[in-house]
Protein backbone atom coordinates (compact mmCIF):
# COMPACT_ATOMS: atom_id res chain seq x y z
CA UNK A 1 0.00 0.00 0.00
CA UNK A 2 2.77 2.40 0.97
CA UNK A 3 4.61 1.72 -2.29
CA UNK A 4 1.56 2.33 -4.44
CA UNK A 5 0.80 5.54 -2.52
CA UNK A 6 4.32 6.78 -3.07
CA UNK A 7 4.13 6.02 -6.78
CA UNK A 8 0.78 7.85 -7.00
CA UNK A 9 2.18 10.91 -5.23
CA UNK A 10 5.21 10.89 -7.49
CA UNK A 11 3.01 10.73 -10.57
CA UNK A 12 0.83 13.56 -9.24
CA UNK A 13 3.92 15.68 -8.61
CA UNK A 14 5.15 15.15 -12.17
CA UNK A 15 1.72 16.03 -13.57
CA UNK A 16 1.59 19.19 -11.43
CA UNK A 17 4.97 20.26 -12.77
CA UNK A 18 3.89 19.57 -16.36
CA UNK A 19 0.66 21.52 -15.83
CA UNK A 20 2.43 24.57 -14.43
CA UNK A 21 2.90 24.03 -10.71
CA UNK A 22 6.27 24.54 -8.98
CA UNK A 23 8.08 25.34 -12.24
CA UNK A 24 6.39 28.75 -12.12
CA UNK A 25 7.38 29.36 -8.53
CA UNK A 26 10.76 29.87 -6.90
CA UNK A 27 11.90 26.27 -7.40
CA UNK A 28 13.81 25.69 -10.65
CA UNK A 29 12.89 22.41 -12.33
CA UNK A 30 14.84 20.67 -15.10
CA UNK A 31 12.27 21.88 -17.63
CA UNK A 32 13.08 25.48 -16.69
CA UNK A 33 16.75 24.87 -17.32
CA UNK A 34 15.93 23.49 -20.77
CA UNK A 35 13.75 26.54 -21.54
CA UNK A 36 16.49 28.93 -20.49
CA UNK A 37 19.08 27.20 -22.59
CA UNK A 38 16.93 26.57 -25.64
CA UNK A 39 14.56 29.55 -25.81
CA UNK A 40 15.38 32.69 -23.80
CA UNK A 41 12.05 34.30 -24.79
CA UNK A 42 10.10 31.45 -23.17
CA UNK A 43 12.29 31.78 -20.09
CA UNK A 44 11.42 35.48 -19.88
CA UNK A 45 7.70 34.70 -20.12
CA UNK A 46 7.98 31.95 -17.52
CA UNK A 47 9.78 34.40 -15.22
CA UNK A 48 7.07 37.02 -15.80
CA UNK A 49 4.35 34.50 -14.93
CA UNK A 50 6.24 33.44 -11.80
CA UNK A 51 6.63 37.03 -10.63
CA UNK A 52 2.95 37.81 -11.16
CA UNK A 53 2.08 34.72 -9.11
CA UNK A 54 4.47 35.53 -6.26
CA UNK A 55 3.51 39.23 -6.23
CA UNK A 56 6.87 40.75 -7.12
CA UNK A 57 5.07 42.08 -10.18
CA UNK A 58 1.74 43.57 -9.12
CA UNK A 59 -1.27 43.81 -11.42
CA UNK A 60 -2.91 47.18 -10.75
CA UNK A 61 -6.46 47.72 -11.99
CA UNK A 62 -6.83 51.18 -13.54
CA UNK A 63 -10.51 50.64 -14.38
CA UNK A 64 -13.53 52.42 -12.92
CA UNK A 65 -16.46 50.10 -12.13
CA UNK A 66 -19.44 50.19 -14.50
CA UNK A 67 -22.87 50.78 -12.94
CA UNK A 68 -25.91 52.99 -13.33
CA UNK A 69 -24.22 55.92 -11.56
CA UNK A 70 -21.00 55.81 -13.59
CA UNK A 71 -20.37 59.40 -14.75
CA UNK A 72 -20.99 60.02 -18.47
CA UNK A 73 -20.29 62.89 -20.82
CA UNK A 74 -23.14 65.37 -21.12
CA UNK A 75 -23.26 67.31 -24.40
CA UNK A 76 -25.38 70.40 -25.10
CA UNK A 77 -29.02 69.37 -25.64
CA UNK A 78 -28.95 69.97 -29.39
CA UNK A 79 -26.52 67.07 -29.83
CA UNK A 80 -27.04 63.32 -29.52
CA UNK A 81 -26.45 61.89 -26.06
CA UNK A 82 -24.77 58.72 -24.86
CA UNK A 83 -26.75 56.24 -22.76
CA UNK A 84 -25.83 55.68 -19.13
CA UNK A 85 -24.96 52.13 -18.17
CA UNK A 86 -28.05 49.97 -17.67
CA UNK A 87 -28.21 46.34 -16.55
CA UNK A 88 -31.31 44.25 -17.24
CA UNK A 89 -31.62 40.86 -15.59
CA UNK A 90 -32.46 37.95 -17.92
CA UNK A 91 -32.59 35.25 -15.26
CA UNK A 92 -31.14 34.53 -11.85
CA UNK A 93 -31.44 30.89 -10.82
CA UNK A 94 -35.23 31.07 -11.22
CA UNK A 95 -37.99 29.91 -13.59
CA UNK A 96 -36.47 32.08 -16.34
CA UNK A 97 -33.29 30.03 -16.07
CA UNK A 98 -33.00 27.68 -13.10
CA UNK A 99 -29.25 27.13 -13.06
CA UNK A 100 -27.79 30.35 -14.40
CA UNK A 101 -27.58 34.09 -13.88
CA UNK A 102 -27.04 36.58 -16.72
CA UNK A 103 -27.96 40.06 -17.88
CA UNK A 104 -28.44 42.26 -20.89
CA UNK A 105 -26.76 45.63 -20.72
CA UNK A 106 -26.83 48.76 -22.78
CA UNK A 107 -24.61 51.79 -22.73
CA UNK A 108 -22.60 54.05 -24.97
CA UNK A 109 -19.21 53.09 -26.35
CA UNK A 110 -17.63 55.93 -24.39
CA UNK A 111 -18.93 55.11 -20.91
CA UNK A 112 -16.73 54.63 -17.86
CA UNK A 113 -13.12 53.65 -18.41
CA UNK A 114 -12.96 53.40 -22.18
CA UNK A 115 -10.73 53.57 -25.21
CA UNK A 116 -11.19 56.18 -27.93
CA UNK A 117 -10.33 54.71 -31.33
CA UNK A 118 -8.96 57.08 -34.00
CA UNK A 119 -12.24 57.05 -35.95
CA UNK A 120 -14.02 58.59 -32.94
CA UNK A 121 -13.05 62.03 -34.30
CA UNK A 122 -13.49 63.48 -37.75
CA UNK A 123 -9.73 63.90 -38.14
CA UNK A 124 -9.36 60.11 -37.78
CA UNK A 125 -12.50 59.06 -39.64
CA UNK A 126 -10.55 57.04 -42.23
CA UNK A 127 -8.37 55.31 -39.64
CA UNK A 128 -8.90 52.22 -37.48
CA UNK A 129 -12.17 51.51 -35.75
CA UNK A 130 -11.84 49.84 -32.36
CA UNK A 131 -12.11 46.31 -33.78
CA UNK A 132 -9.21 46.90 -36.17
CA UNK A 133 -6.66 48.10 -33.64
CA UNK A 134 -3.75 45.63 -33.81
CA UNK A 135 -3.54 43.75 -30.48
CA UNK A 136 0.14 44.63 -30.15
CA UNK A 137 -0.86 48.30 -29.95
CA UNK A 138 -3.00 47.71 -26.87
CA UNK A 139 -0.02 47.02 -24.62
CA UNK A 140 3.06 49.10 -23.99
CA UNK A 141 5.27 50.86 -21.46
CA UNK A 142 3.61 53.63 -19.50
CA UNK A 143 4.81 56.79 -17.82
CA UNK A 144 2.95 59.11 -15.46
CA UNK A 145 3.03 62.89 -15.35
CA UNK A 146 1.61 64.07 -12.01
CA UNK A 147 -0.15 67.42 -11.83
CA UNK A 148 -2.43 66.59 -8.90
CA UNK A 149 -1.45 69.67 -6.90
CA UNK A 150 -2.02 72.00 -9.84
CA UNK A 151 -5.40 70.45 -10.73
CA UNK A 152 -6.48 70.61 -7.08
CA UNK A 153 -5.74 74.35 -7.00
CA UNK A 154 -7.18 74.98 -10.47
CA UNK A 155 -9.69 72.48 -11.91
CA UNK A 156 -9.22 74.08 -15.36
CA UNK A 157 -5.48 73.33 -15.28
CA UNK A 158 -3.99 72.62 -18.71
CA UNK A 159 -0.93 70.50 -19.36
CA UNK A 160 1.39 72.41 -21.69
CA UNK A 161 4.48 71.74 -23.77
CA UNK A 162 6.76 73.18 -21.08
CA UNK A 163 5.40 70.57 -18.64
CA UNK A 164 6.22 67.82 -21.12
CA UNK A 165 9.70 69.22 -21.72
CA UNK A 166 10.39 69.55 -17.99
CA UNK A 167 9.20 66.00 -17.36
CA UNK A 168 11.49 64.61 -20.06
CA UNK A 169 14.49 66.52 -18.74
CA UNK A 170 14.01 64.73 -15.41
CA UNK A 171 12.86 61.30 -16.58
CA UNK A 172 13.98 60.76 -20.16
CA UNK A 173 12.01 60.67 -23.41
CA UNK A 174 8.39 59.65 -23.71
CA UNK A 175 8.25 55.92 -24.50
CA UNK A 176 7.95 54.85 -28.11
CA UNK A 177 4.84 52.67 -28.56
CA UNK A 178 3.85 53.53 -25.00
CA UNK A 179 1.27 55.42 -22.97
CA UNK A 180 1.46 58.82 -21.30
CA UNK A 181 -0.88 58.89 -18.29
CA UNK A 182 -1.95 62.29 -16.92
CA UNK A 183 -2.48 62.07 -13.16
CA UNK A 184 -4.67 64.83 -11.71
CA UNK A 185 -6.37 63.19 -8.73
CA UNK A 186 -9.70 63.59 -10.52
CA UNK A 187 -10.59 59.93 -9.99
CA UNK A 188 -11.20 60.74 -6.31
CA UNK A 189 -14.45 62.33 -7.55
CA UNK A 190 -15.45 59.26 -9.57
CA UNK A 191 -18.21 58.07 -7.22
CA UNK A 192 -19.97 61.45 -7.34
CA UNK A 193 -21.18 62.30 -10.87
CA UNK A 194 -21.82 65.94 -9.97
CA UNK A 195 -18.35 66.49 -8.49
CA UNK A 196 -16.83 64.55 -11.38
CA UNK A 197 -18.49 66.81 -13.98
CA UNK A 198 -17.76 69.93 -11.89
CA UNK A 199 -20.08 71.94 -14.13
CA UNK A 200 -21.68 75.38 -13.83
CA UNK A 201 -23.45 77.69 -16.26
CA UNK A 202 -20.23 77.94 -18.27
CA UNK A 203 -19.83 74.19 -18.69
CA UNK A 204 -17.58 71.60 -17.07
CA UNK A 205 -14.39 72.57 -15.30
CA UNK A 206 -11.93 69.67 -15.54
CA UNK A 207 -8.22 69.53 -16.43
CA UNK A 208 -6.87 68.77 -19.88
CA UNK A 209 -4.19 69.83 -22.37
CA UNK A 210 -3.44 72.97 -24.33
CA UNK A 211 -3.75 72.90 -28.14
CA UNK A 212 0.04 73.12 -28.34
CA UNK A 213 0.49 70.14 -26.02
CA UNK A 214 -2.06 68.14 -28.04
CA UNK A 215 -0.10 68.83 -31.24
CA UNK A 216 3.10 67.87 -29.46
CA UNK A 217 1.66 64.52 -28.32
CA UNK A 218 0.35 63.84 -31.81
CA UNK A 219 3.90 64.18 -33.15
CA UNK A 220 5.42 61.64 -30.75
CA UNK A 221 5.72 57.86 -31.07
CA UNK A 222 3.29 57.30 -28.19
CA UNK A 223 0.45 54.80 -28.51
CA UNK A 224 -1.87 57.18 -26.74
CA UNK A 225 -2.78 59.46 -23.87
CA UNK A 226 -4.67 58.46 -20.70
CA UNK A 227 -6.56 60.61 -18.20
CA UNK A 228 -8.66 60.36 -15.03
CA UNK A 229 -11.43 62.65 -16.34
CA UNK A 230 -14.49 61.83 -18.48
CA UNK A 231 -12.60 62.62 -21.69
CA UNK A 232 -9.09 63.41 -22.86
CA UNK A 233 -9.90 67.09 -23.37
CA UNK A 234 -10.46 69.75 -20.75
CA UNK A 235 -13.98 70.60 -19.67
CA UNK A 236 -13.69 74.01 -21.33
CA UNK A 237 -12.10 72.66 -24.54
CA UNK A 238 -15.20 73.47 -26.58
CA UNK A 239 -13.95 77.06 -26.55
CA UNK A 240 -10.37 76.31 -27.62
CA UNK A 241 -8.93 76.83 -31.09
CA UNK A 242 -9.30 74.21 -32.37
CA UNK A 243 -12.12 72.90 -30.21
CA UNK A 244 -11.29 69.67 -28.37
CA UNK A 245 -7.64 69.75 -29.45
CA UNK A 246 -6.64 66.41 -27.92
CA UNK A 247 -9.31 64.58 -29.89
CA UNK A 248 -8.46 66.61 -32.98
CA UNK A 249 -4.70 66.04 -32.92
CA UNK A 250 -4.08 62.79 -31.03
CA UNK A 251 -6.85 60.72 -32.60
CA UNK A 252 -6.14 62.33 -35.95
CA UNK A 253 -2.59 61.03 -35.67
CA UNK A 254 -3.85 57.45 -35.30
CA UNK A 255 -3.30 57.30 -31.54
CA UNK A 256 -5.71 56.32 -28.77
CA UNK A 257 -7.32 57.88 -25.74
CA UNK A 258 -7.91 56.18 -22.38
CA UNK A 259 -10.32 57.88 -20.00
CA UNK A 260 -11.69 57.63 -16.45
CA UNK A 261 -8.60 55.82 -15.20
CA UNK A 262 -8.12 55.14 -11.49
CA UNK A 263 -5.21 54.21 -9.21
CA UNK A 264 -2.60 56.21 -11.12
CA UNK A 265 -1.14 57.03 -7.70
CA UNK A 266 -0.09 53.37 -7.47
CA UNK A 267 2.09 53.57 -10.59
CA UNK A 268 5.72 54.64 -10.75
CA UNK A 269 6.70 57.65 -12.85
CA UNK A 270 8.34 55.24 -15.29
CA UNK A 271 8.60 51.47 -15.54
CA UNK A 272 5.00 50.24 -15.65
CA UNK A 273 3.40 48.33 -18.52
CA UNK A 274 -0.22 49.10 -19.41
CA UNK A 275 -2.65 46.71 -21.10
CA UNK A 276 -5.89 48.14 -22.51
CA UNK A 277 -8.58 45.63 -23.49
CA UNK A 278 -11.55 47.17 -25.33
CA UNK A 279 -14.31 45.10 -26.91
CA UNK A 280 -13.69 44.62 -30.66
CA UNK A 281 -16.93 46.31 -31.74
CA UNK A 282 -17.03 46.16 -35.54
CA UNK A 283 -17.14 49.74 -36.89
CA UNK A 284 -17.09 50.97 -33.29
CA UNK A 285 -15.55 54.30 -32.34
CA UNK A 286 -14.44 53.04 -28.96
CA UNK A 287 -15.41 50.69 -26.16
CA UNK A 288 -15.52 50.34 -22.41
CA UNK A 289 -12.23 48.71 -21.50
CA UNK A 290 -10.49 46.89 -18.68
CA UNK A 291 -7.16 48.65 -18.25
CA UNK A 292 -4.43 46.95 -16.23
CA UNK A 293 -0.89 47.95 -15.28
CA UNK A 294 2.03 45.66 -14.44
CA UNK A 295 4.25 47.20 -11.77
CA UNK A 296 7.48 45.82 -10.31
CA UNK A 297 7.49 45.77 -6.50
Amino acid sequence: MAGSTGRALGLAGRKLTEFGGPRYGRNVQPEDQKIRKGNPAMADLASLAARIIDGTIEVVDLTSPLHAATPILQLPPEFGQTWPFQLEEISRYDDRGPAWYWNNFRTGEHTGTHLDAPNHWITGKDQDDVSRIPPGRLIGPAVVIDKTAQATDNPDYLLDVTDLDDWQERNGPLPARGWLLFRTGWSSRGDDPSAFANADDNGAHTPGVTPAAARYLAGTDLLGFGVETVGTDAGQAFGFEPAFPCHEAVLGAGKYGLTQLRNLDRLPVTGAIVIAAPLPIVSGSGSPARVLALVER
